[in-house]
């Protein structure tokens, strides 16, 4: 089962024995997921058969021609694009079967607990407390050597908490050492007593974003994912793949934010001026040469994890995106000006081209913040990709008690 004759097979035969359009949809996809069809480069027994990524393909193409049921990546990409490859790199076996499948077919939504109101782009001075309660009651089992972890602290701008079931979670558990040596990375059960969440209004109207007050969270040690102090090693996991995953999104040519505004441009000859001409030109020609890098870097992506490269991509998605926004803006003139509803809503998903442009214009504002701002991928870009010379950091060596705050 390693070429794609094989996958048509297999995927033929999945198509048979759960006819799409007489099988309910969560069953299919389940169905998918054992048969080792919803992600095709994962291992046996975890949705995949160990073939090369680039192979995916194959069965996508097979099941949309038959009209089967997708798992609506968008409303779980945290999930998707961050949990779930963090989990198969360091969970534990039971933790790998416990949480990938209920993740893939979207049973279980996650969120992302990692920023904090004072470790935002310095992520490693964060202050949530994790202590061990050696010795006391523990719903640990399996993984791990037993004894709870007691959870304090506050997170914010967690994306789609307001749906999670579960959260991937950061926590400081040494303040003796510098801060990042003293990290440890747990998942979190967001229905568990003690965690509380609070819609944070965006300048859309939307809180799709949230802050979460975490007070006496219980946490099994069987819910850790690496050794005790080495969550900063883990976190590069998810962050790298964040990044992928925000910048590296597949798109059909034209696709993405360029598409409404060379729409409108198209459709309404008497917006058009020769500035606007120009200026659509030059980002036509960007926005298409962003998208074949990102090909090229999930090309990248079959041979092993994704680097440092992918900050370079979620780089240019924000500058792109915040850009063609403006200039939609600009093109439709007093219309541009024009906002649907400003209803405090919690949607599940971010809809950048189902909405008009006023919301994309204040949306874009957020993608050079979100999944890392631009002045930290700056720095990953200059150091990691480009190898010129560290900015000085003092604190590097200190501990993390001994940080001004």
């Amino acid at each position: 089962m390693t070429d794609a004759a094989g996958l048509q097979r297999r995927t033929a035969e999945l198509l048979a024995a759960h006819p799409p359009a007489t099988t309910d949809r969560l069953d299919f996809l389940r169905a998918r997921f054992d048969a080792g069809l919803a992600w095709v480069h994962y291992p046996e027994g975890l949705g995949g058969l160990g073939v090369p990524r680039s192979l995916q393909a194959v069965v996508d193409t097979a099941l949309e021609a038959a009209g089967a049921p997708d798992n609506d990546p968008r409303r779980n990409g945290i999930g998707l694009g961050m949990a779930a490859p963090t989990i198969l790199k360091y969970g534990t076996e039971e933790q790998k079967r416990r949480y990938l499948r209920p993740l893939w077919t979207g049973e279980e939504v996650w969120c992302q607990l990692f920023s904090e109101p004072g470790a935002g782009s310095d992520l490693a001075a964060l202050g949530t407390r994790a202590v061990r309660e050696e010795g006391g009651p523990s719903r640990s089992s399996g993984a791990g050597s037993g004894g709870d972890w007691i959870v304090n602290g506050q997170k914010v701008w967690t994306s789609g908490a307001h749906n999670a079931r579960w959260a991937i979670l950061i926590a400081r558990t040494d303040p003796d050492v510098p801060k990042h040596a003293g990290i440890t990375y747990f998942v979190c059960d967001m229905t568990d007593p003690g965690v509380e969440v609070r819609p944070l209004r965006q300048i859309t109207g939307e809180a799709e974003f949230n802050e979460v007050f975490l007070t006496d969270v219980r946490i099994p040690d069987s819910r850790r994912l690496g050794e005790v102090g080495d969550g900063w090693r883990v976190a590069q996991t998810t962050l790298n793949n964040e990044r992928v995953a925000i910048g590296g999104m597949r798109l059909p040519r034209e696709g993405g934010m360029i598409a409404p505004v060379a729409k409108t441009w198209r459709e309404r000859p008497e917006l058009r001026t020769h500035d606007l001409h120009q200026r659509l030109l030059k980002l036509w020609v960007e926005a298409e040469v962003a998208r074949l890098t990102g090909e090229r870097l999930r090309q990248q992506l079959v041979a092993g994890q994704p680097g440092p490269e992918g900050a370079g991509m979620k780089l240019a998605f924000a500058r792109l995106n915040q850009e063609i926004s403006g200039l939609e803006v600009e093109l439709l003139g007093e219309e541009g000006l024009l906002y649907d509803d400003w209803t405090l809503r919690r949607p599940e998903l971010v809809d950048f081209t189902g909405r008009e442009a006023g919301y994309r214009y204040l949306r874009a504002k957020g993608n050079s913040i979100e999944g890392g701002t631009s002045e930290i991928l700056l720095n990953i870009v200059a150091e990691r990709v480009l190898g010129l010379p560290a900015e000085p950091r003092t604190d590097k060596d200190v501990a993390w008690k001994d940080l001004a705050r």
